[in-house]
């Protein structure tokens, strides 16, 4: 195989940047003959892409873009998903007029969930960031309906029972004077298991908001408002992937 010139990139690299899966899925799918370029089934592991080359999986033309990394706190009102059947507002609506690229969102915060939102089309980097064996930490402000009794403020801490298992807590903190405002930090991503946590003691979630998402802060970025991450932020979240959580 000739010398890759300094332009080429890995087949498996340009079908991630694509955003259509990780890189490791990308090589399951070319060992499975799912890929050709200009025309010829590819199944060598190593395979370089050249400028001006066609890359097609399933026969779809892929297009590598750059990859963008964008960090959005989130208004109350918008569904996280690129697109919606029932035509509902959605965050790509916040996006769309200003990147050009196809970017979505990584994991999900409710309709009526506010705060930090990464969206990106790193595929690799969405995939780590949303596997559940990764230490993402997340911390939510969290207004509830009535104050939070000591004892429930203890069963949350020892980790309260919900239909996936037992929804363990890394610190939780009542920063309200009146009691119905909880600092809570967590790793998990199960589907809204912070309104699930308080509901299962029948707490009603009033306000929740995403304060900080994998080292990430809403420092100057005001709701409804996005940015692009810094080169060290983005050096900084593919080093944070590389450390799983201990079992």
């Amino acid at each position: 195989m000739p010398k890759a010139e300094p332009s080429d990139i890995r087949l498996n690299r340009y079908i991630a940047n694509s955003g259509i899966c990780s890189r490791r899925d990308a090589d399951e799918k070319i060992k499975m003959g799912l890929v050709s370029v200009n025309g010829t089934t590819i199944t060598e592991m190593g395979y370089k892409v050249k400028p001006g080359d066609v890359v097609k999986y399933e026969g779809k033309t892929l297009r590598a873009e750059k990859p963008v990394y964008i960090l959005m706190n989130k208004p109350k009102g918008f569904l996280t998903t690129t697109d919606d059947p029932e035509d509902r507002r959605t965050v790509m609506e916040i996006i769309a007029p200003h990147v050009k690229e196809r970017i979505y969102p990584v994991g999900r915060l409710d309709r009526n969930t506010t705060g930090l939102l990464l969206l990106t089309n790193d595929g690799e980097l969405a995939e780590q960031l949303s596997h559940p064996s990764y230490n993402v930490k997340k911390i939510y402000k969290v207004e509830l309906d009535r104050p939070l009794a000591k004892a429930d403020f203890d069963k949350i801490a020892q980790g309260v029972h919900l239909e996936e298992g037992r929804a363990m807590v890394d610190d939780m903190a009542i920063i309200s004077d009146d009691g119905r405002t909880v600092g809570i930090e967590l790793h998990i991503g199960w589907n809204r298991v912070v309104r699930r946590i308080f509901e299962s003691l029948e707490y009603q979630v009033i306000k929740l908001d995403r304060t900080v998402y994998a080292g990430l802060d809403k420092k100057d970025l005001p709701r409804g408002s996005f940015r692009h991450l810094t080169e060290n932020e983005v050096v900084r979240l593919k080093h944070f992937k590389k450390t799983p959580r201990p079992k």
